[in-house]
Order: structure tokens, then C-alpha cells, then sequence
């Protein structure tokens, strides 16, 4: 049995195995026909907003929603081929996410670096939350 290993370490070698891309290479690969996947949970596409144009996949949702095989697919989930760039907050839960998507054979599968947070600092689109719905506290955070 080997060691265990930290996230950080984990991090490493996931992000080791794929190409990431930064916010303008992420905006262009989505208006060249990649499909941008927004795993951010509900709080903080309220607290931020939106991209417009990402689909909004739940984290715990994304391999039964992303493998073009599974029964539970998205319409858009085509192809082992699909360029797919999976955004989070800040980058962290994305890069599982990709590696996951790799071991499903999406094999063009990457994720923003630095997330929503260096997609929206780029001054890139996002889709404001709408006020009815409400500030969180600033404390609300997340990976």
C-alpha cells in the first residue's frame, strides 16, 4: 500500500496529466464549440452570477451528466471527443473534476485556472444574480 497523499500533492498530478486554461483561452475554446460546465454550487452562482452560455452541472451530477454512454447524459454530452472546460470558483474542484472526466475517456476535458473568479476579474461575460434573490454573506466561499 503507498503513502497517502495530501491535496496539494493530488492537485499535482492531476493538473499534470491535462493542459488548463486561463479565462480568455476558456471564452475562446466556448466560441470555438467547446462546452463550458459551471460546477459551482447554487450559493454562489447566486452571489456572483452566471456565464452566459455554461452549462450548469452540480458537482456530484457532472460524470452521470458529461459520459456520452450513461443513461443519465446531457443532449450536449455527444462524444468522447467533447472539449470541455469545467469551471468552479477559484479552480481547486475543478481540476478533480477534469482528471474524473479523463477517466471517463473525455480525454479533451480541462479546467479554467483560477475559476469563475478569474473568468469575472478578466472582465469576460457574466450574467449579473438577479437582486430578488438576495446577497450571502461574504464569508459564503468555496473552491
Amino acid at each position: 500500500m503507498s503513502a497517502p497523499v495530501g491535496i496539494d500533492e493530488l492537485l499535482e498530478r492531476v493538473r499534470a496529466g491535462y493542459t488548463r486554461v486561463d479565462a480568455r483561452e476558456a471564452y475562446a475554446a466556448s466560441r470555438a464549440g467547446a462546452l463550458l460546465v459551471d460546477i459551482r454550487y447554487q450559493a454562489l452562482r447566486e452571489r456572483d452570477g452566471l456565464i452566459p452560455g455554461a452549462l450548469v452541472v452540480e458537482r456530484n451530477e457532472l460524470e452521470w451528466r458529461l459520459d456520452p454512454r450513461g443513461s443519465h447524459r446531457l443532449p450536449d454530452a455527444t462524444s468522447h471527443d467533447l472539449r470541455v472546460v469545467v469551471i468552479c470558483n477559484e479552480g481547486y474542484a475543478s481540476s478533480l473534476a477534469a482528471a474524473s472526466l479523463h477517466a471517463l475517456g473525455l480525454h479533451r476535458a480541462t479546467d479554467l485556472t483560477g475559476g469563475f473568479q478569474a473568468w469575472k476579474t478578466a472582465g469576460l461575460p457574466v450574467t449579473p444574480p438577479s437582486p430578488a434573490r438576495g446577497h450571502l454573506p461574504a464569508a459564503a466561499g468555496g473552491v
